[in-house]
C-alpha cells in the first residue's frame, strides 16, 4: 500500500517537470522567442535539480530528514513556483528562475520517493518496485501533454493544472506516507559529504553509476524533443503522451519484472540496446506512414525508460545502506546533468542537419551504459 501511495506522489508531483515544455509553441508566440531560447523553459529545470541534488547529497538530507515530509515540502514547493509561472510569468527572463527553483525542489522529490520505495521493499523483489516507481515519474512527466491535447486550455491553464496536481501530491505525502523498515532506523546517520564522491572506488556503485549515465544521455533529450521530432513527421501531442507516458510505463513494469526474473545486468542492457537502435533507425522512420512513426514512438518510448528503474535498483543494493538516499541524489545529480548538454545540443544538430538526423546525437549514450553494465556482471544480483 506505501509503495503504491508513493507512486501516486511522484505521477502527481512530477507534472510540473515537464508543464513548460508541453506549451513551448505556445509561449514563443506569446512572448515572441527563439527556440534556442526556449530550450531554457526545460534546461533551467534540469539544472535547478542537479543544483538541488548536489545540496541534498552534500548534507545526506535524503538520510538525516524525515522522508516522507521532506518529499511534501519540497512538492508544496515546487507547486508554488509552477503556480506563480502559471499566473505571473509573462517573459522568458522571468519564466527561467521559477523553472530553476522548480527544479531545486524536484531533487527533493524523485530521488526521495526511490529511497522511501527501497525502505519498504526487500532486494529480491525491488526490481519491480523501482519498475513502478519510474513508471509513476514517466507518467507525470508527461501528464501536460495529456492535458494539453484533451482540452484548449491556454497556457496557463496547462501550469495551473501542474501546479494543481504537485500541490494535491504535497498532501499526499504528508498525510500517508511513511517510511518503512528495509532500512536501520533510529538515530540518523552521522554526516558523510563525501560518500556521493567515495562510491565511485567501489566497481559496483561505479559500473552501475556508469550505466546510468549512458541511459541519462538520452533519456531527457528524447522526452524534450520527441514530440517536437513527432510533429515534423506529422504526429502530435496525444502520441507524444502514448509514446512517452502509456508505453513508457509499460516499459517501466517490464524492466522491473524483468530485473527481477533474469537479473539486473540483462534486463539493462537489453533495454539499452533496444533504445540504441531506436536511435540509429530514427533516420529511417522520419516521415513514414503515421502508423509506421508511432510504432517507433511507442517501442522507444517505452525501452527508453525500461532500464531506469533497474539502475535505481542496482545501485540501492551496493551502495552502503547507510546512505542510500545520499547515493541515489548523487547518482541523478551527475546524470541529470549530462542531460542539459543533450538537450541543448538536438537542437543545434536538428537546425543544421534536419529534424530526420537530429536523434542520432543520443546513440552513444546507451551504447556506453551497455558496456558498463555488461562489465557489472558478477557484481550485481543476478535473481
Amino acid at each position: 500500500m506505501q509503495r503504491m501511495v508513493i507512486a501516486a506522489v511522484q505521477v502527481l508531483a512530477l507534472a510540473v517537470w515537464f508543464s513548460a515544455s508541453a506549451v513551448v509553441p505556445a509561449l514563443r508566440e506569446s512572448w515572441g522567442i527563439s527556440a534556442s531560447a526556449a530550450v531554457w523553459l526545460t534546461a533551467s529545470v534540469q539544472l535547478g535539480f542537479v543544483a538541488g541534488a548536489v545540496v541534498s547529497a552534500a548534507f545526506n538530507l535524503a538520510d538525516r530528514v524525515r522522508a516522507h515530509l521532506l518529499m511534501a515540502v519540497c512538492a508544496a514547493l515546487a507547486a508554488g513556483c509552477t503556480a506563480v509561472f502559471a499566473v505571473a510569468a509573462d517573459s522568458l527572463a522571468g519564466a527561467v528562475p521559477l523553472r530553476f527553483l522548480t527544479g531545486v525542489f524536484l531533487a527533493g522529490v524523485y530521488p526521495v520517493g526511490m529511497k522511501l520505495t527501497a525502505s519498504w521493499t526487500p532486494p529480491g523483489r525491488r526490481g519491480l518496485a523501482f519498475g513502478v516507481m519510474i513508471g509513476a515519474l514517466t507518467l507525470g512527466s508527461a501528464l501536460p501533454h495529456l492535458i494539453r491535447g484533451l482540452g484548449d486550455l491556454p497556457w496557463r491553464g496547462v501550469m495551473g493544472a501542474a501546479a494543481g496536481c504537485a500541490a494535491a501530491g504535497a498532501l499526499l505525502a504528508a498525510a500517508l506516507v511513511r517510511e518503512g523498515p528495509q532500512f536501520a532506523r533510529g538515530v540518523p546517520p552521522k554526516p558523510h559529504p563525501r560518500y556521493a564522491v567515495t562510491m565511485f572506488r567501489e566497481r559496483g556503485p561505479r559500473l552501475v553509476n556508469l550505466g546510468y549515465f549512458g541511459h541519462m544521455w538520452e533519456l531527457y533529450a528524447l522526452w524534450t524533443w520527441l514530440p517536437t521530432f513527432l510533429a515534423a513527421s506529422g504526429g502530435g501531442s496525444i502520441l507524444a503522451f502514448v509514446a512517452v507516458g502509456v508505453a513508457g510505463v509499460a516499459g517501466c513494469l517490464l524492466g522491473g519484472l524483468a530485473a527481477d526474473r533474469f537479473g539486473r545486468v540483462p534486463a539493462a542492457v537489453t533495454a539499452l540496446a533496444v533504445s540504441g537502435l531506436c536511435c540509429l533507425l530514427s533516420p529511417l522512420f522520419f516521415a513514414t506512414p503515421p502508423a509506421v512513426v508511432a510504432a517507433l514512438a511507442v517501442v522507444w518510448g517505452a525501452a527508453v525508460i525500461a532500464d531506469s528503474g533497474v539502475f535505481s535498483t542496482a545501485l540501492s543494493e551496493v551502495a552502503d545502506e547507510r546512505y542510500v538516499g545520499t547515493a541515489l541524489t548523487a547518482q541523478t545529480a551527475i546524470g541529470f546533468a549530462l542531460t542539459v548538454v543533450t538537450i541543448q545540443l538536438v537542437p543545434v544538430l536538428a537546425a543544421a542537419v534536419g529534424w530526420r538526423w537530429a536523434f542520432l546525437l543520443l546513440a552513444p549514450g546507451p551504447l556506453a551504459g551497455a558496456w558498463a553494465m555488461v562489465r557489472a556482471r558478477g557484481s550485481l544480483r543476478s535473481t
